[in-house]
């Protein structure tokens, strides 16, 4: 038997697609839209919330601007990697394509069912919830009182204890952003790349004036780079401290491949993609090394490990307590930014599953008269808003970065696949550096996971954590086996 349950792809010919009648999104995405999907779904909450996190694990604030950068590069050298197989398969799904051509349509369904069930819907619920939460700060919403909130409280295995109405009117407020987003780019795909346009603009723009309000102040002190915290890790202490900040940075850069999602809707994708992989994600490295400096020139460790909210407080040195409202709205249209983003691109995702799985197929079909993916972009929606009055989605964030780096593992593995099945394939872009950069990408990848993976158990067994993240992220992923071995039943009778 075939562990890997696999069909390679030049079976598919033989057996034909499941659906072929099915229209084709149309290409209708210019580099610019491109170009602001990449920086303005990167950039969303990670740089104005896991810099505290990183430097108080850390210890140092050089260490912390290393890992910023390193950090960045090795997501380009993956972004770099990916763009090859982009380029050379232009299609709506990204990696979920891509899986089918290097292993087959099993594996590219385990790939759909984990981002639709965590990493896509969850990270959209998210990064909407983010985005809610600081808006809060402006309208101050109603909320419920403490034993309402409690009072419909269920357990989910795996999970724990979840209370639908907690935080209820952040969650309505979460579900009508996803629900609005969804509308827009239901209604057209144009619209939707209009609006990240400018909303990435204005995110720029913002962010460049906190930078720059903070370097030409006056208020900065240069001695906070040589400063560190009393209890900083040494030693080989450190090892395990710079992997953890690593992950935080790597929360903060994913979201580059959404745009590999929207392939098949992109003008002259063989030439786009890459050049807008290669420009979005190195604006995306010198914005976070820029701020990551501000934040350090403007707090000393002990206040800038400390801080709740560091773009504020760091805000707050230079301008008052008027600046801090400031940068509370740069993150509200920054997050609003990377949610239309996600709701755009990752639906793309579940359409490719619709197209290969009768079980899926309503979600594969283009809608007749606005030409977009509007059942894949509803049902995600559906789910997202579920994952949001659970509260769950929590939980599936924190071992999303673990999945999601197993998928990226396999995608550079694939690139070697292609590379042998397929030598004579058009390339219309090749990585530079084959095949060191997608080697040196893969073996990061495993150190990556392999490093993750013991950091997990140690806190599970230390009581730090209830349940290990990286162990669910595998038991969820794996759910997706009987599901896909029933789709192909089906597809066959």
């Amino acid at each position: 038997m075939n562990f890997l349950f696999l069909f390679p792809y030049s079976d598919r010919k033989e057996r034909g697609c499941i659906f072929p009648s099915m229209q084709q999104l149309s290409r209708t995405l210019t580099p610019a839209t491109v170009m602001a999907l990449v920086v303005g779904g990167v950039i969303g909450s990670g740089i104005f919330m896991k810099p505290a996190v990183m430097l108080l694990q850390l210890g140092s604030p050089l260490l912390l601007i290393l890992v910023w950068v390193l950090a960045g590069l090795i997501t380009l050298c993956g972004a770099l990697t990916n763009a090859e197989a982009a380029a050379m398969f232009p299609e709506t799904g990204g990696q979920y394509v891509f899986f089918q051509r290097m292993y087959g349509n099993g594996f590219a369904f385990l790939y759909g069912w984990s981002a639709f069930a965590v990493f896509n819907t969850a990270g959209n619920a998210s990064i909407a919830w983010v985005c809610s939460s600081y808006a809060n700060y402006f309208l101050h919403l109603p909320s419920l009182d403490v034993a309402t909130e409690m009072k419909w409280g269920f357990h989910l295995p795996m999970i724990g204890t979840v209370y639908p109405l907690k935080e209820l009117p952040v969650k309505l407020l979460t579900i009508f952003l996803i629900i609005l987003f969804t509308l827009i780019n239901r209604r057209s795909v144009q619209w939707g790349g209009g609006i990240q346009r400018w909303l990435t603009v204005i995110k720029l723009l913002a962010i460049f004036g906190l930078i720059t309000g903070i370097f030409f102040s006056g208020k900065g002190q240069l001695s906070h780079f040589s400063g560190s915290l009393s209890n900083a890790p040494s030693g080989w202490m450190l090892f395990p401290a710079f992997m953890a900040a690593m992950s935080g940075a790597f929360w903060a850069y994913d979201g580059w491949n959404n745009i590999t999602f929207i392939a098949g809707e992109i003008r002259e994708p063989q030439r786009t993609i890459p050049r807008s992989l290669a420009a979005g994600l190195s604006i995306c490295i010198i914005v976070y090394v820029l701020l990551n400096l501000s934040y350090v020139l403007s707090l000393s460790p002990e206040k800038m490990s400390g801080s709740a909210f560091i773009a504020a407080d760091a805000a707050a040195s230079v301008w008052g307590m008027f600046g801090a409202a400031l940068i509370v709205m740069m993150v509200v249209a920054s997050t609003l930014g990377t949610a239309n983003a996600n709701v755009l691109a990752t639906a793309r995702v579940t359409f490719a599953m619709g197209k290969e799985s009768s079980w899926l197929a309503s979600a594969g079909k283009v809608h007749p008269r606005f030409q977009t993916p509007s059942n894949a972009l509803v049902l995600n929606a559906v789910w997202s808003c579920v994952l949001i009055f659970s509260g769950s989605f929590d939980t599936l964030t924190d071992m999303l970065i673990f999945v999601t780096w197993f998928f990226y593992g396999m995608s550079a593995l694939g690139l070697f696949v292609l590379r042998f099945r397929m030598p004579d394939a058009a390339r219309p872009y090749k990585v530079a550096g084959y095949p060191y950069v997608p080697g040196l990408f893969l073996l990061f990848t495993c150190f990556f996971l392999g490093t993750t993976f013991y950091n997990d158990l140690v806190q599970y067994q230390n009581g730090t954590i209830p349940m290990m993240h990286s162990v669910l992220g595998i038991v969820i992923t794996a759910a997706g086996l009987p599901v896909y071995f029933f789709s192909v039943r089906r597809n066959k009778k």
